[in-house]
């Protein structure tokens, strides 16, 4: 379905903190506008769209969905009702962003990626690190050869808490633990380097609710290339991550999945600092994924070349591995 319109016009479905963040971030870009919000009740949609100066809030999801005014839905509830929202937008024809982690399984999101696909409709999940430019100028460096062949990959994203039992965080019918919110960043970014892992090994610590508190895991290709992930719900990290090449290293200091600079280290050559456009705006902005989307439906495309959805499929595998060896299972999974 492709999008000719001058202004892409955007429904969200949800109004919780990501959905204002890129609301926000949304009102600001010239070719997109925010046509209509949905919540579970409709005061909440109601207060959103007053905030944001959205014309149309529904009180349940489906009018949403069938709302032909829309050329695409941003869904962003919490991950354990992300099947059920995206699902029900691919079926009444909608194009969609969906949060992540994309789904609670790989189960999950085989369906949804199989929809989208029936139906010719776009699906994206929104990893906004994939599309932010100095994430993708890493990548491109990695790919030309800049540090030689990738051996290690290192990444952690932790956060200090401490979370109730009463959290999202911690609450299994949310899909809650370290892995699925924070660990997806870790997993997801050493895969964008190297693919899929051949082997993985965790470890985890898990919460009386069944959720994991922290969580390591040691991730190995056929190639040699180890990777080594990390997330907490227990300690704040530094969020780093270091790509380690036969030939060189490259360093994120602080913020990975959003940096604001990175360190090339070249064998037998002084480090090289690469540095955030400040035209591209905060580093914190959800902007470059919205972009993709629009340039996306304006291209007629149904997936995205930067957060392709067999490499969502593939995060969705491993995230599934991990949580089989560490013992986390949610109600009602079927996997």
């Amino acid at each position: 379905m492709t999008v000719t319109e001058d202004k892409v016009r955007w429904g969200v479905l949800a109004t919780g903190g990501i959905a204002a963040a890129f609301t926000a971030d949304l009102v600001d870009l010239p070719d997109a506008q925010v046509v209509a919000v949905a919540s579970r009740t409709r005061a909440s949609a109601e207060a959103f769209a007053e905030r944001f100066g959205i014309p149309r809030a529904y009180g349940e999801w489906e009018a949403l969905a069938q709302d032909a005014d829309i050329d695409v839905v941003y869904v962003a509830t919490p991950h354990a009702a992300h099947r059920a929202a995206a699902g029900l937008c691919l079926e009444a024809g909608r194009n969609v962003l969906c949060e992540k982690a994309f789904t609670l399984n790989a189960g999950e999101a085989r369906e949804l990626v199989a929809l989208a696909r029936e139906r010719g409709s776009f699906l994206m999940e929104a990893m906004w690190m994939y599309c932010n430019p100095l994430v993708r100028r890493l990548k491109a460096l990695v790919e030309d050869g800049a540090i030689g062949e990738v051996r290690t990959v290192q990444a952690d994203f932790g956060l200090a808490g401490p979370f109730p039992p009463s959290h999202r965080l911690r609450d299994p019918a949310q899909g809650g633990g370290a892995l699925l919110d924070l660990g997806v960043y870790p997993v997801s970014f050493a895969q964008l380097l190297l693919g899929e892992p051949s082997d993985i090994a965790a470890r985890a610590v898990l919460s009386d609710e069944g959720v994991d508190l922290q969580t390591g895991a040691l991730l190995s290709w056929e190639s040699g290339a180890l990777a080594s992930v990390h997330c907490s719900l227990v300690g704040g990290t530094g969020t780093t991550a270091s790509v380690t090449g036969s030939g060189g290293r490259i360093d994120i200091p602080d913020g990975f999945f959003h940096p604001d600079r990175f360190v090339l280290h070249r064998d037998g050559r002084a480090p090289e600092e690469f540095t955030a456009d400040p035209a591209d705006g905060p580093r914190t902005s959800l902007r470059h994924e919205a972009k993709e989307v629009m340039r996306a439906l304006r291209a007629g495309e149904t997936e995205s070349p930067l957060v392709p959805l067999d490499g969502t499929l593939a995060v969705m595998r491993t995230l599934d591995a991990i949580r089989d060896r560490v013992g986390v299972r949610y109600p009602g999974e079927t996997r």
